[in-house]
């Protein structure tokens, strides 16, 4: 037999198993699984919509779907957004449930860092010093400080002068380097000026451009077999080269941080002073025996990429989608700006000082922020891998190194969890009829994830956007540009692919 007889066979028996399976599987939203392939196909063809298509499919399956990769690529996985298996494998069976070497690997760039950690004793060891660093009344007022800082010298100022020029702007750029920037202040004790008070200094800074670069090759790897994007990493092409000129950026940024922000103290501070900003005060705990590991130059560097990441991509990505939202709903932003007046928030030197006493009287404010979170989770999906057999709530079996997905984006849309209106924006879900803020369980709300890894900054995180919104709300009118584009970028963080293009107009209330 010849080859070009060889040849036509095989494609004659692609082709019967194409028609095959097409017929077998007419419903698009059920994923053809082929051979050899898996389901492959059906991503590739949904990676513009791929969250609300998994979402599509975990509904229609109760929740739970085992998602196959192609043949010996280790990319299959079991795809979660029923609480009650969430619930199971972040709290009841947590100890069963680790990152896994998988994880690992994706997030090689994050080290030695809380976030990759695995072993229970060292995790268990870090996060009592983080949260001995975040709960004290110095940092508190540290972190607060140079939020307000950041919003009154910086963010207003720029906006009027956007307002004042008639002109349009990148939301999302100008919160990505606000926060990039209460970051390294917070982290550093000093500020980068990635986000100018005037328009028309707006410069391009390349390790501010690392993180969203790093943020959308990490996505891909969680999808594209580990040899492939291991091999380009090697060759140095593709978006693994991308990646490696994004992070040496990054570091050289990070490194000389650490070196200017901790040797500074060094010099000029007693002990006292130094616990000025995060890295002093995690260093000033290391050396008192918190946590594990030494005070290495790497290991600041792996924390400090890790609360960079967490404090810029969260926050910025948040308050887009919110002030996205109030631009859709008006009636919303109406009912927050009438909050804003009966609760006037003390003014000094014509600033807006906003302290967390007052901002828990913003309750409606409040309310619309966990909509925003609930609908457009700033970590879309997270991933983690079991570690021995298992039998979930729903019955679907689990293998040892099996990974599994639980979708943060997906059970935000959940009609079980969240009503028929599920799809609707409505900051009343969460106030009762007292006027309060109704507790929700993090297994169901659960953007700040939930069980013994749920996000130690959640209650920061809150004053952060909180006092940007009713700063920017009580100052500004913002209003997306007409015709312009919003819609999910494919991210580890549900930024927005096109940012988001508004128009600033001076508000008096």
């Amino acid at each position: 037999m010849s080859i070009i007889q060889c040849i036509g066979g095989f494609v004659a028996i692609l082709i019967f198993l194409y028609i095959y399976y097409w017929r077998r599987n007419r419903d698009e939203f059920v994923p053809i699984n082929w051979p050899i392939i898996g389901m492959l196909p059906t991503f590739l063809h949904h990676l513009s919509d791929f969250h609300d298509y998994a979402t599509i499919v975990l509904k229609r399956n109760g929740g739970t779907y085992r998602f196959q990769g192609p043949w010996f690529t280790n990319t299959s996985f079991v795809g979660l957004a029923d609480p009650m298996n969430v619930t199971y494998i972040t709290k009841k069976n947590f100890g069963n449930y680790a990152k896994g070497s998988k994880f690992h690997d994706i997030f090689e760039v994050l080290g030695g860092s809380i976030f990759n950690s695995d072993s229970n004793d060292v995790w268990k060891q870090e996060k009592t010093m983080f949260h001995l660093v975040l709960g004290r009344k110095s940092f508190k007022n540290m972190f607060q400080h140079s939020i307000q800082k950041k919003v009154d010298d910086y963010l207003i100022p720029f906006l009027n002068d956007v307002s004042e020029a008639g002109a349009q702007v990148d939301l999302q750029d100008a919160f990505n380097r606000f926060t990039f920037d209460s970051s390294c202040l917070i982290l550093f004790g000093f500020d980068p000026n990635c986000l100018p008070n005037k328009f028309n200094q707006l410069r391009e800074i390349p390790y501010k451009k690392s993180l969203p670069v790093m943020e959308e090759v990490i996505f891909y790897r969680h999808f594209i077999p580990s040899s492939l994007w291991k091999l380009q990493k090697w060759l140095n092409v593709g978006q693994e080269k991308k990646f490696k000129v994004a992070q040496e950026y990054l570091d050289r940024f990070l490194y000389e941080s650490i070196t200017f922000s901790l040797g500074e103290e060094q010099s000029k501070c007693s002990n006292e002073e130094m616990d000025q900003c995060f890295l002093g005060m995690v260093k000033a705990l290391k050396k008192e025996g918190y946590g594990k590991g030494e005070i290495s130059e790497k290991y600041l560097r792996d924390t400090a990429l890790t609360m960079v990441f967490a404090g810029n991509g969260s926050i910025s990505s948040a308050l887009s989608w919110f002030f996205w939202l109030l631009s859709t709903y008006p009636i919303v932003e109406e009912k927050i700006i009438q909050e804003i007046k009966d609760n006037w928030l003390t003014q000094e030197d014509n600033r807006i000082i906003l302290r967390d006493v007052v901002l828990d009287k913003l309750v409606y404010l409040h309310g619309a922020i966990c909509e925003t979170l609930r609908l457009y989770p700033p970590i879309p999906f997270e991933h983690i891998c079991a570690i021995k057999s298992d039998i979930l709530p729903s019955g679907e079996r689990i293998s040892p190194n099996t990974s599994l997905m639980y979708s943060m984006y997906s059970m935000g849309r959940m009609e079980q969890l969240w009503g028929e209106d599920c799809m609707e924006f409505k900051p009343e879900r969460w106030i009762s009829e007292r006027g309060d803020i109704i507790h929700v369980p993090s297994y169901k709300f659960i953007s700040f994830n939930t069980g013994p890894r749920i996000c130690i900054g959640k209650d920061l995180s809150f004053i952060q956007m909180k006092m940007v919104a009713a700063a920017l709300l009580r100052k500004f009118h913002i209003q997306v540009v007409e015709g312009h584009l919003v819609t999910p970028r494919l991210s580890v963080f549900l930024r927005m692919k096109h940012g988001l293009k508004v128009e600033v107009s001076k508000r008096s209330i």
